[in-house]
This record gives C-alpha cells, sequence and structure tokens, in this order.
C-alpha cells in the first residue's frame, strides 16, 4: 500500500467509528481530509444526522465541500468523538502534532471531545516522540524574545535546540488566529510531560504541540491493514 493508501484505509476506518446524531470533530491534515471525504459519503448514502466542528479553517472548506453541518466549538456542547491525524505516534499514544499549524484549534477541540481517535499512516509511529520538529504556537508580539526563553525551557528538559520561525513560500506562516509557529528540532523527548509543563510556563507561549493523554484509540494504515492501537 502506498502512503496514500494508508491514510484511505484509516480515514475509511474512522468514519466506520461515527453514529447517527452525534457531534463530531473534525481533524486537520492530508490523513483527516480521507476522514471527511468518507464521512461525506456516509451522509449522502444513509443520511446520517451529523453535526460536525472543524479543527480550522481548512477542514471548514473541506468540510463543507462535502456537504458536513458545521457548527462552532462555542455552540457545540461535548463532542462525541473527535478523529483527526498526527505527525508523530509514540508511547502511550502520547503525540506531536501540529504540522498543519492547526495545533491551538486541534487542542482545543480535543479537550472537549468524550473520545478523541487519532488515525495515521505506519510511518507516523515511533519508538519516542521528536524526530518531528515539536510546533509550538506563540503571540506575534515579542515573539525573537519568546524565542530564545523557549531555547532555554527546552534546555530545562535536556533537548538542545533553538526554535525556528515556520516559513513557507518565502511567507511567514499565521495561525488562523494569528498567532506564529515556532519549530523546535528535538530530535527525542524523553519526558513529554516535562517538557510540555516547561514550554506552557514560557509567557508569549499559546499551545504547543504536545497531546499527551487525550487520544483512547490509534488507527494505523499497514501493509497489512489497519492496526488498532
Amino acid at each position: 500500500m502506498t502512503t496514500d493508501d494508508q491514510k484511505r484505509a484509516v480515514g475509511e476506518a474512522a468514519a466506520a467509528l461515527v453514529e447517527d446524531h452525534m457531534t463530531v470533530g473534525l481533524g486537520t491534515g492530508s490523513t483527516a481530509a480521507f476522514l471527511v471525504a468518507a464521512l461525506g459519503e456516509r451522509v449522502a448514502k444513509e443520511g446520517l444526522d451529523l453535526r460536525c466542528v472543524a479543527t480550522s479553517s481548512a477542514t471548514e472548506v473541506l468540510a463543507a465541500r462535502h456537504g458536513l453541518t458545521l457548527l462552532d466549538l462555542n455552540d457545540a456542547g461535548e463532542i462525541d468523538l473527535t478523529i483527526d491525524g498526527a505527525d508523530e505516534i509514540g508511547p502511550d499514544l502520547a503525540l506531536i502534532k501540529g504540522g498543519g499549524a492547526a495545533l491551538l484549534r486541534e487542542k482545543l477541540v480535543w479537550e472537549a471531545s468524550r473520545r478523541c481517535v487519532v488515525i495515521a499512516d505506519a510511518a507516523k509511529r515511533v519508538a519516542q516522540l521528536g524526530a518531528f520538529p515539536l510546533p509550538i504556537e506563540v503571540v506575534v508580539f515579542g515573539h525573537v524574545t519568546t524565542a530564545r526563553r523557549l531555547k532555554t525551557a527546552l534546555e530545562w528538559c535536556g533537548v538542545s535546540a533553538m526554535p525556528q520561525l515556520r516559513i513557507k513560500g518565502g511567507e511567514v506562516v499565521r495561525t488562523d488566529s494569528g498567532n506564529l509557529i515556532y519549530d523546535a528540532a528535538c530530535v527525542t523527548i524523553k519526558d513529554p510531560a516535562a517538557l510540555a509543563s516547561a514550554l506552557k510556563s514560557v509567557t508569549g507561549v499559546v499551545e504547543h504541540g504536545l497531546f499527551l493523554g487525550l487520544a483512547s484509540q490509534a488507527l494505523i494504515g499497514t501493509a497489512d491493514g489497519v492496526q488498532r492501537l
């Protein structure tokens, strides 16, 4: 199976978990896009009555294109099930997310959900988090100073990395909330919980891409089919 085949397989498997009358959180990214398409097909064929909360403006556009009913997180109440991708899946379903710069909205939706399922291709499963640069969302004001203090916080946790401002296509990346993203090439994260706490203690940090204790299940696309963790 190609990587896209694996992503499609887990997206369809995750869509099968959705039940009629659910409020569903929709993730962001290439794997989540297959989920959104599969849910749209189920709604069209089975007439499911779903309410969906998108984790990014990009997902909002995609969900509307596939005929899904959207509502604001403020109006959703408790979300029954959120399904989203990840950049890395480590032990105990600890995750790194934020490659798509939607980590703040993603975490808000995840934390408002009764159940969260992560979907990914096989390459995203790792023995230890850190190979994928850790995204950290910061406010614009004083962001260079914030980045220097982030370096110190990383060093406290045994990580030697200078966070780099994310630039794409020659332009500084802005999140849906107007913030900036710094990426820290940690290589290995020995204590994700300690690092998460250290990063949130830095004034100017809005959120980081460590998702700990939030996922209850992972669907991994492999050459042999969908593996469930």
